[in-house]
């Protein structure tokens, strides 16, 4: 299994009898090169991929799920546009879902975060300030931002969240300090619809609809216009194949709030 952990483990071994063999034999500089982009290239797929739980443990999918339960989860809200919108999608279409919201968005829509809950459906933590630098803060600057938008929900519904998704996806040794720290489960994906890149909604709903299976965690954004399209239809879909999307917790059966 490839962790982080593993591959430093692997990469000082390598190194340490480079050193050695060197006493005896002349090893090219070339050689330990080798070893260190190797060990950079295996580290940089494995932070930008939570599916390989390389720098912590994450819940990605239930595998060999026998029931045909899955969970559909949005990032980036709640937003005024478009969270309301797919709140009366999943009503009509009698699902539930996960929303990891950003601490900003939450103070400026705390009605939407509440009629979230209201609905049914379970609120994540997925960081304050979602910065493109997030995965750059060291292990306190990415607690107080888990504990800012913890105590912001924790003041509009009474609960603390359990459930963390950090930005991008990206992990690291902070991040991983961190949520140890702070006690969050982590939760990824093994379906991501890249609804903030693609631009034709049936490309996106293709690429949803050919990894469909039991246990699926399928990442949409409740922050794009497309997203609302592309989820009428898999919602259309997943009822008329007698799936039932769910909440996270309920899918893992796991704690969402403390």
């Amino acid at each position: 299994m490839l962790t982080f952990k593993n591959i430093n483990a692997i990469a000082i071994i390598l190194i340490i009898s480079l050193i050695i063999s060197d006493y005896y034999f002349n090893i090219p500089v070339v050689a330990y090169g080798i070893v260190v982009l190797l060990w950079l290239i295996i580290t940089t797929i494995g932070s930008f991929n939570i599916t390989w739980n390389y720098h912590l443990k994450a819940y990605n999918s239930k595998t060999n799920s026998k029931e045909k339960r899955i969970a559909i989860t949005f990032d980036d809200g709640p937003n005024s546009k478009f969270t309301t919108q797919i709140l009366e999608l999943l009503k009509t279409y009698n699902a539930k879902a996960t929303f990891f919201c950003t601490g900003k968005q939450i103070e400026q829509h705390a009605n939407i975060v509440k009629r979230i809950v209201n609905d049914g459906h379970t609120i994540g933590n997925h960081s304050y300030s979602h910065s493109p630098y997030f995965d750059f803060y060291g292990k306190r600057k990415v607690m107080a931002e888990i504990e800012k938008t913890n105590a912001l929900i924790e003041a509009l519904i009474g609960k603390k969240m359990n459930l963390f998704r950090p930005p991008y996806g990206v992990t690291n040794p902070s991040i991983s300090k961190a949520v140890k720290e702070t006690k969050h489960l982590v939760i990824g994906w093994n379906i991501r619809s890249l609804d903030t890149v693609k631009k034709n909604e049936q490309n996106i709903l293709n690429g949803i609809l050919r990894k469909i299976s039991p246990g699926a965690v399928i990442l949409l954004h409740d922050s794009k216009e497309i997203t609302i399209s592309v989820l009428e239809q898999l919602l259309l879909f997943l009822q008329q194949n007698d799936y039932q999307p769910t909440t996270i917790d309920a899918l893992f059966n796991i704690e969402a709030y403390a």
